[in-house]
C-alpha cells in the first residue's frame, strides 16, 4: 500500500475506507476524527493485527480497530490495566511484598503476590481504597522500550525476583517493555489505557493460593482476583449475577440434591455418580445414543489403557505427555491409561481393509478419559480427572466432506436444542504457523468449515492460525441462563493421524488414497455438561431429565391407598414418580419436594379420593387446581416428549 504524498500515511477505517493522515498520527487522534463517541471510548487499538497503545505512532500505512470496552481485546486491557492499578496499590500499602505475574482472564483479573502475611477481607478493603486514590490521580500509563539487561539490572535492585525469573529465560538480545503509573513500573508487553482515570468501578472478590507458574514443586503465593468496569451499574449488574452463580453453583446443588459426590478417600477429582445423578446420566447418555442411530452413527467401545507404544505411534507422548498419567508395568511391557479415544478408533479401522463405498463411517463412543490435572485446578465437576468424552471420528472421502461437517453441524445446533440451548456462538479457527498436512487440504477443509458456517444463521468469528497442528476446527459456545458462554461442542479435522497410522481406502480407481478424517464432541465432557445443566436450570432440570418427576403425597393416612393406585398408573405410564405416605403436614412435604425441585407435585386429600382425581402444584409455579389423572398423564407424557421444560 502507498501513500499519497510524502509525509503521509494512508490508514483504512474499520469501515474498510482509506483515509490520508499525516505520518506519526496516533490511534488516539483517529478516533478523535471518527466523532466524539467513539474518542471518548477508545482504550487502545488494533493496528496490522498487532494491539497498541492509544500514543503510538503510526508510521506505516495499515488497518486499524479501535478498540473499546465492547470488544473482546478492549476489555482484557481494561482489566489488564486495572490489575497493574491494584499490583501498585498492594506495593504502596505493604512494601514487603514481591509481585509476580497480573493478567486478565475470561471474566476480569488478578494478580499474584509473594507476601508473608495472607490478605485478609479488611487488607482488600484498604487496597480498594488506594486504588480509587490512584484513579483520582489520573496518572498516564507510560510504555518505555529497554534492553532485557536493564530491565532485569531494574528489578534485581528492587528484590523482585519473579520479575528477574521471567526476565532471564528471554534471549541475551531482547528487547523488552516497562509500563509505569506514578511509580510503580512493570514488566509487561502491554498495551494499556491511557491513563488510570480511565478506569471506573471496580471490585476485589477474592484471595487463592495459587503456585507459582502452576507447579506445585514452586512456592504458595496468594492471588488477589478482581473485576472492573467503566460505569457502576455494570458492576451492579455482574455482582448480581455473581451473587446469583453462587446459588447455582453445582457443587453446592449435586450435594444438596443427592446427585453426586468427590471424596479424598478415592482421590481428587474423581466423580462418584449418586443413584439419583446416575440416572439423570443414563437419560442423558440414553438420548445421546438414539439420535446417534437416527443421525447415521455406529457404537463403539474402547479399553480404557493400551501400551505405551500406541501413544507414541499416535503422537501423544509428544505432545500431550504433561496431561497424561506415568505408565504403569504389565507383564513386562508399559500400559498406559488413555487421555482421548483416537487411536482406538482408528486400529478400528485398521482391523481390516477399507472400500470407498463403505465410507463415510461414523464411529461414536462414549469414552472414559484420564488427565493429569493439577490439584489447583480441579473444580467440582467442571475439571476433573476421569472424565467420559461423547466422542465420534467420520472417516470419509475428500468428496465427502462438506456433507459431512453439514451433517455433524446440524446435529450439533439440534443435540444441544434438546437440553435448551438454542443461543449459541461459533468460532473457525484456521492454521497455525506450526502444522501438518498440505496446503490445499487445509484450505479445502477450512473451505468446508466456512461454508457451512455461512449457511447457518449462527453468529460466528474467525479466528486466524488458531487451529490445532493437525487441522482447522470448528467450536460452538452455548450461552447459559445467566449469560456465562461455556466451550462444548468442537468440530476437527485431523491431517496427523491418518499418515502417522498410514490409513488407507481402497477407491474406485483401484488406488490406495488416504481418508479424511474428522473429530468431534458435541456435549464434550458428560461431568462437565452435567455441571452446566444443574447451573443453567438453578437444579430444576427440565422434565423429561428430573430424577423423579412426580410425588404423590397423602395429607392423611386414609387417602394413602388411592395414592398409590395413582402412583402406579404413573409409573405404569412410563413417568418416574415417588409416594410420600409419611406422618408429615403436607405443607412439609410440599417444601422438601420444592426444596428437592421436583417438576410435579399431586396433592391427594379426601375431596381427591372421592372425586377420583388429583390436586397439581407445579415447581416454582404453584397450584395448577384440580385435574384427572388420565388428563394429567396424557399432558405429561407430551411434555416429556417434546422436552420442553415443564
Amino acid at each position: 500500500m502507498e501513500s499519497i504524498a510524502s509525509g503521509q500515511v494512508q490508514i483504512t477505517l474499520p469501515d474498510k475506507n482509506r483515509k490520508a493522515f499525516p505520518k506519526g498520527t496516533t490511534p488516539r487522534e483517529v478516533a478523535e476524527d471518527l466523532g466524539q463517541e467513539l474518542s471518548k471510548a477508545a482504550l487502545a487499538a488494533e493496528y496490522e493485527g498487532e494491539l497498541v497503545d492509544l500514543s503510538y505512532p503510526l508510521d506505516a500505512d495499515g488497518e486499524i480497530k479501535i478498540l473499546t470496552f465492547e470488544s473482546e481485546e478492549g476489555r482484557e486491557i481494561y482489566w489488564h490495566s486495572t490489575a497493574h492499578v491494584m499490583a501498585s496499590a498492594v506495593v504502596e500499602l505493604y512494601p514487603e511484598t514481591k509481585v509476580a505475574i497480573g493478567p486478565a482472564t475470561a471474566e476480569g483479573f488478578y494478580y499474584d503476590f509473594d507476601r508473608p502475611q495472607p490478605f485478609t477481607p479488611e487488607d482488600l478493603e484498604k487496597i480498594e481504597e488506594k486504588m480509587r486514590q490512584i484513579l483520582d490521580g489520573g496518572h498516564p500509563f507510560v510504555r518505555k522500550e529497554v534492553s532485557r539487561q536493564e530491565a532485569t539490572d531494574y528489578f534485581r535492585e528492587r528484590g523482585e525476583i519473579y520479575k528477574v525469573e521471567i526476565l532471564s529465560e528471554l534471549p541475551p538480545e531482547e528487547t523488552v517493555s516497562l509500563y509505569s503509573h506514578g511509580d510503580f513500573v512493570d514488566l509487561c508487553r502491554g498495551p494499556h489505557l491511557p491513563s488510570t482515570d480511565k478506569l471506573g468501578a471496580f471490585k476485589l472478590l477474592k484471595v487463592a493460593g495459587a503456585y507459582w507458574r502452576g507447579s506445585e514443586r514452586n512456592k504458595m503465593l496468594q492471588r488477589i482476583y478482581g473485576i472492573s468496569f467503566p460505569r457502576q451499574e455494570q458492576l451492579d449488574e455482574y455482582l448480581k449475577r455473581l451473587e446469583e452463580a453462587k446459588k447455582r453453583d453445582h457443587r453446592l446443588l449435586g450435594a444438596k440434591l443427592d446427585y453426586f459426590s468427590i471424596h479424598e478417600a478415592a482421590g481428587a477429582g474423581l466423580v462418584m455418580w449418586h443413584p439419583k445423578g446416575a440416572l439423570v446420566r443414563n437419560l442423558i447418555e440414553e438420548h445421546w445414543k438414539q439420535e446417534h442411530f437416527r443421525g447415521g452413527y455406529e457404537l463403539v467401545y474402547s479399553p480404557h489403557i493400551a501400551k505405551l507404544d500406541l501413544w507414541k505411534s499416535s503422537g501423544h507422548i509428544d505432545f500431550y505427555s504433561e496431561s497424561m498419567y506415568s505408565p504403569m508395568e504389565v507383564e513386562g511391557a508399559k500400559y498406559q491409561l488413555r487421555p482421548m479415544n483416537c487411536p482406538f478408533h482408528i486400529l478400528i479401522y485398521k482391523s481390516r481393509g477399507r472400500s470407498y463405498r463403505e465410507l463415510p463411517l461414523r464411529w461414536a463412543e462414549l469414552g472414559t478419559v484420564y488427565r493429569y490435572e493439577r490439584s489447583g485446578v480441579l473444580h467440582g465437576l467442571f475439571r476433573v480427572r476421569g472424565f467420559t468424552q461423547d466422542d465420534a471420528h467420520i472417516f470419509c472421502r475428500p468428496d465427502q466432506v462438506k456433507e459431512e461437517i453439514e451433517r455433524v453441524f446440524d446435529f450439533s445446533i439440534k443435540l444441544l436444542g434438546d437440553f435448551g440451548f438454542d443461543k449459541l456462538l461459533c468460532l473457525l479457527s484456521t492454521r497455525p504457523e506450526k502444522s501438518v498436512g498440505e496446503e490445499k487440504s487445509w484450505e479445502m477443509a477450512t473451505e468446508a468449515l466456512r461454508e457451512t458456517l455461512e449457511r447457518s444463521s449462527l453468529p460466528y468469528q474467525i479466528d486466524e492460525g488458531a487451529g490445532v497442528f493437525y487441522g482447522p476446527k470448528i467450536d460452538l459456545d452455548i450461552e447459559d441462563s445467566l449469560g456465562r458462554r461455556w466451550q462444548c461442542t468442537t468440530i476437527q479435522f485431523d491431517f496427523n493421524l491418518p499418515e502417522r497410522f498410514d490409513l488407507r481406502y481402497t477407491d474406485s480407481d483401484g488406488h490406495q488414497k488416504t481418508p479424511f478424517m474428522i473429530h468431534r464432541a458435541l456435549l464434550g465432557s458428560l461431568e462437565r455438561f452435567f455441571g452446566i445443566l444443574i447451573e443453567h436450570y438453578s437444579g430444576a432440570l427440565p422434565f423429561w431429565l428430573s430424577p423423579v418427576q412426580v410425588v404423590v403425597m397423602s395429607i392423611t393416612d386414609q387417602q394413602e391407598p388411592y395414592a398409590r393406585e395413582v402412583r402406579e398408573q404413573l409409573l405404569q405410564a412410563g413417568l418416574r414418580a415417588e409416594l410420600d405416605a409419611r406422618s408429615e403436614k403436607v405443607g412439609y412435604k410440599i417444601r422438601e419436594a420444592e426444596e428437592q425441585k421436583i417438576p410435579y407435585m399431586l396433592i391427594i386429600g379426601k375431596k381427591e379420593v372421592e372425586n377420583q382425581n388429583v390436586a397439581v402444584r407445579v415447581h416454582g409455579k404453584g397450584d395448577l387446581g384440580s385435574k384427572s389423572l388420565e388428563e394429567l398423564i396424557e399432558n405429561l407424557k407430551e411434555v416429556q416428549e417434546d422436552k420442553v421444560g415443564y
